[in-house]
């Protein structure tokens, strides 16, 4: 019997979702109004994609997952959201699985958490209606239903607020930007087959130095609005 491999599971979910997703949006031109649509967030360390991403939430009147993603798939895991940290947005060895496979502690594998994500995002895109920050949502829905934006920033400006958030040296934001972007850059390329930094994967992208949080949830909305039209008027 052959087995699938996570890559072909993947493949297939997303091809499914898309599927759907074009019904529904078929479905939702027929009796004149928009499907169910959801906003996906990218976004480097330090560009202010929580803030944004709360701000969206609050004037949508949409629910949120940014942190509460992790806590939602812990849940479902039956784990504390502590024990994901290693794997959220990271990519980890196969060596480093391997140890932890044998630690005395609980632990939770990268493909194992990866799975469990796919189906919580695509979950959530069916029904629409929301907002979801990184771990790869606009490489995960479909293009038909999400509204998929970058938020992007000069580093100097980057390093200050996760300077203030950390409340570290700005020599110790540098180092955990580099990190934090590189880790969650590997992550998103080695699920997704994507590069997050590219361009051409978003419906918008969004400077934040230039555009302030309230701004940038302004420029989100309006396009929200233009693509939800749009979609009936297809």
């Amino acid at each position: 019997m052959l087995t699938k491999s996570p890559s072909q599971s993947l493949a297939e979910a997303l091809m499914h979702a898309g599927n759907y997703a074009e019904r529904r949006a078929q479905t939702g031109r027929r009796a004149g109004h928009a499907p169910p649509f959801t906003i996906a967030v990218s976004r480097q360390t330090g560009a202010r994609g929580a803030t944004v991403g709360r701000m969206l939430g609050d004037r949508l009147g949409w629910p949120v997952y940014d942190q509460e993603l992790v806590q939602r798939i812990a849940t479902e895991m039956g784990l504390h959201a502590k024990l994901l940290a290693s794997v959220d947005e990271k990519r980890m060895s196969w060596l480093e699985e391997c140890v932890g496979g044998f630690a005395s502690v609980p632990s939770v594998s990268e493909s194992a958490f990866v799975r469990r994500l796919i189906e919580t995002i695509l979950s959530l895109g069916v029904h629409g209606d929301c907002i979801i920050v990184g771990r790869g949502a606009p490489q995960i829905l479909p293009v038909e239903t999400t509204l998929r934006v970058r938020l992007v920033a000069a580093l100097d400006d980057r390093i200050t607020v996760m300077s203030r958030e950390l409340n570290v040296s700005r020599e110790e934001a540098a180092r955990f930007i580099e990190k934090t972007d590189r880790e969650r850059r590997t992550f998103i390329q080695d699920h997704f087959q994507k590069d997050p930094s590219d361009p051409g994967h978003y419906d918008l992208v969004l400077n934040s130095s230039r555009f302030p949080p309230q701004e940038c949830a302004d420029l989100i909305i309006e396009s929200l609005r233009r693509v939800q039209a749009r979609s009936v008027a297809r």
